[in-house]
């Protein structure tokens, strides 16, 4: 693990990009983001596969420039995944129902935890102590502090700080 300037990053392929540079051996790379304890993000690059990624807060991550790079890319993937192209489904005949006004906009970021909780299992923090971590009143400093400690990485964000 290591401190990497991100200042070049414009995208979620850059990142993917920089944490392959610093994979040995085609190991999986994590990388710990965290913004001023608002928000924090994991994503896990594995190889050539595309980067897998958990997102504390959505919303609050969305306001910021390196987390609007990771949270357009969930709410993409989300877009295709779950709504895809349901248009064919509607008989002509039928009529949309009109939108919910407190509904949530299409595209927009929801708050709370966004993305793949999954991904640490492998490492041994399951997806509902990720998700403990994210919930309403957690420290988003403190919560990485305690996965780098279950992950055995904890002196090194430490010493990265």
């Amino acid at each position: 693990m290591s401190e990497t300037e991100l200042d070049d990053v414009e995208a979620l392929a850059d990142l993917a990009d920089l944490a392959r540079d610093c994979a040995q051996d085609d190991d999986s790379v994590l990388i710990f983001i965290e913004q001023e304890d608002a928000w924090f993000a994991i994503v896990r690059v594995d190889g050539e596969e595309d980067p897998r990624i958990f997102v504390s807060d959505g919303a609050a991550a969305a306001r910021s420039s390196y987390g609007s790079v990771l949270t357009d890319e969930l709410v993409d993937q989300a877009g295709e995944s779950e709504f895809g192209d349901l248009e064919h489904l509607l008989d002509d005949s039928e009529e949309a129902e009109e939108p919910d006004d407190d509904a949530e906009p299409l595209g927009s970021v929801p708050v709370g935890p966004l993305g793949d909780s999954h991904l640490l299992v492998e490492f041994g923090l399951a997806s509902d102590r990720l998700l403990a971590l994210s919930g309403e009143g957690a420290v988003p400093g403190d919560a990485l502090e305690e996965i780098a400690e279950a992950l055995g990485c904890g002196e090194v964000l430490e010493a990265v700080r």
